[in-house]
C-alpha cells in the first residue's frame, strides 16, 4: 500500500483536470476588435468630423452672395416710391470684395440722391480695408484656424482611441491573470483530490492514521475554496472584458466560458502593442500627439494674437464703383462715372483692443508652459516605465528560481514521506509554498504587463498589429 501511496505522490505534477474543448483569443485579435467596432473608438472618429464640419463653415465666409433689396409705398393711387438694389459680392482671401451691382429707382417721392436712368443703372467695383482687416480679419483667421483644428482633431483622437486601448488591454491582462491563477488552483485541486483518496485507502487498509486522513481533508476543502473564488474572480473578468467586444456597431459579444486568453501573451506583448522597437535614446516626443495637439492649439493661438494686434490700427474702408448704363459694353465702365465713398474711425484709448491683446498672449504663454511641462512630464514617465520593465525582468529571474526551488522542496518532501521521514503536514506546508510562489509568478507577470501597457498608453502608439 505504500508503493500506492507513493506511486500516487510521484505522478502528481502530471495530473489535473480534464481540459473541454476551448478557443483561445489572443491579445492581438482582441485589439483587434476593439479598434474596429467599439462605440468609443466610433466617437472618437466623429471629433474629425466635427472639426471638417467647422472647416466647410469657415470657408462658407468666403462664398459669393447675391442680394436683393426691394422697397415700394404706395398709397391713395399714388407711387411713392419703387426701388430695386440687387447685388453680387465675391469675398476674396484679403479685405477686398469685388461686387455687382444693379439699381432701379422710380416714384413721385424720391430722395434726389436715389435718381438714376430710366433703364437702371449698373455698377462694378471692390471695397478695400486699407489698415484694419487688410491683412488678416476675423473670417481669414477663422477659416486658417479650423484648417489647423482638423490636425488638432487627429491628434486628440489618437490620444482618445490609444486610451481605450488602454483601459481594454489592462481587462484583457486581468483575465489572463484570473484565468492562469484559476488553473493553479484546479491543478492543485487534483492535487489535493488524488493525494486524499490515496490517504483514505491507506487509512482503511490500516497503513496510516485516522489523523492524516482529517488533515488530506482539510487541505482538499481548503482547494476547493481557494479554487471556487479563483473560478468567480475568472467570470467576473470576462465579464468585464466583454465590455469592449463588439461584433459590429450595434452588436456586443460576450465572452463564453470557452473562450480563454493566450497564455503566450509574454511572446507577441512587444509586437502587439508596437513597443519592440521602443528606444528611449533616440525618442522624438515632436511626434507625440500630446505635444502635437499643444503645438496646434499654440498656433491656433498665434493666429488669435495676430487678430488682436490688427485690431489696434484704424478701420479705413475704401469703396470704388464704376458706373454704367450699358453693362454689355465694357468700355462703358470708365473713370468719368463712378461711386466712392470712405469710412474711418478708430478708438482714442484702445482699452478694449489692448486688453483683448493682453490676453491672447497671457494664452499663448499658458500654453507655451503646458508644452514644456508635458514635455519633461512625458519623457520621466517613460523614463520610470523604462526602469520599471527593466526591475521586472530581473524580478522574474528570481521567481522563476524560487518556483523551481519550491518544487524541488516538494518533490523532496514527497520522497521522505514516502521512506517514513515525514509527515503528510510538511508535504502540504510544501505545497502552500509552491502556490504561493506561483501565485507570485502569476502576479509578477500581469505588473510587468501593466507596465508595458502604461508604456504603450505614454507613448500613445494607437497603430497596434492586429495580425
Amino acid at each position: 500500500m505504500r508503493a500506492l501511496i507513493w506511486c500516487t505522490l510521484i505522478f502528481i505534477s502530471g495530473l489535473g483536470s480534464a481540459q473541454e474543448n476551448t478557443s483561445m483569443i489572443s491579445l492581438a485579435e482582441y485589439l483587434g476588435y476593439v479598434k474596429a467596432f467599439h462605440p468609443i473608438v466610433k466617437q472618437a472618429n466623429l471629433v474629425i468630423n466635427e472639426s471638417e464640419a467647422k472647416l466647410m463653415k469657415a470657408r462658407g465666409a468666403f462664398d459669393p452672395k447675391l442680394e436683393v433689396d426691394y422697397d415700394r409705398k404706395k398709397f391713395k393711387n399714388t407711387e411713392y416710391y419703387d426701388k430695386l438694389n440687387a447685388a453680387f459680392k465675391i469675398p476674396t482671401w484679403y479685405g477686398i470684395e469685388i461686387k455687382g451691382n444693379f439699381e432701379e429707382n422710380t416714384g413721385d417721392f424720391l430722395n434726389p440722391e436715389a435718381s438714376i436712368p430710366e433703364d437702371g443703372l449698373y455698377s462694378a467695383g471692390i471695397s478695400v480695408s486699407l489698415a484694419k482687416g487688410l491683412l488678416i480679419n476675423k473670417r481669414m483667421a477663422m477659416l486658417k484656424q479650423a484648417k489647423i483644428f482638423v490636425n488638432q482633431a487627429k491628434a486628440d483622437r489618437q490620444i482618445l482611441v490609444n486610451n481605450i486601448l488602454y483601459q481594454a488591454t489592462l481587462s484583457y491582462f486581468n483575465w489572463l491573470k484570473t484565468y492562469n491563477e484559476k488553473r493553479v488552483y484546479d491543478s492543485f485541486l487534483s492535487n489535493a483530490e488524488i493525494r486524499f483518496n490515496g490517504i483514505k485507502k491507506s487509512y482503511e487498509v490500516g497503513e496510516s492514521p485516522a489523523i492524516d486522513t482529517l488533515e488530506a481533508r482539510i487541505t482538499l476543502n481548503n482547494r476547493r475554496l481557494n479554487f471556487e473564488k479563483s473560478r468567480i474572480k475568472f467570470i467576473k473578468s470576462s465579464l468585464e472584458l466583454s465590455n469592449y467586444l463588439w461584433l459590429n456597431e450595434n452588436t456586443p459579444i460576450e465572452i463564453k466560458d470557452h473562450v480563454i486568453p493566450d497564455e503566450n501573451t509574454m511572446q507577441t506583448i512587444d509586437k502587439t502593442l508596437n513597443t519592440s522597437q521602443f528606444n528611449i535614446d533616440i525618442l522624438d516626443l515632436n511626434n507625440h500627439p500630446k505635444i502635437q495637439s499643444l503645438d496646434y492649439k499654440f498656433q491656433s493661438l498665434n493666429i488669435e494674437k495676430r487678430l488682436k494686434m490688427n485690431n489696434l490700427l484704424p478701420k479705413i474702408d475704401l469703396q470704388y464703383n464704376f458706373l454704367s448704363q450699358t453693362p454689355e459694353i465694357a468700355r462703358s465702365f470708365n473713370t468719368s462715372a463712378y461711386k466712392s465713398g470712405l469710412n474711418i474711425s478708430f478708438p482714442l484709448f484702445l482699452r478694449k483692443e489692448r486688453s483683448e491683446l493682453k490676453l491672447a498672449k497671457l494664452k499663448m504663454q499658458h500654453t507655451q508652459f503646458e508644452i514644456q511641462s508635458t514635455r519633461v512630464t512625458l519623457k520621466n514617465k517613460i523614463d520610470a516605465i523604462n526602469k520599471e520593465l527593466e526591475s521586472y525582468i530581473t524580478q522574474n529571474d528570481y521567481i522563476e528560481v524560487i518556483v523551481n526551488d519550491y518544487n524541488t522542496m516538494l518533490s523532496a518532501e514527497e520522497r521522505k514521506l514516502f521512506l517514513g521521514e515525514s509527515s503528510l503536514f510538511l508535504v502540504n506546508s510544501r505545497e502552500s509554498k509552491l502556490i504561493d510562489a506561483k501565485l507570485k509568478a502569476v502576479q509578477l507577470e500581469n505588473d510587468f504587463f501593466k507596465t508595458k501597457a502604461s508604456l504603450f498608453n505614454v507613448l500613445a502608439v494607437s497603430n497596434i498589429s492586429v495580425n
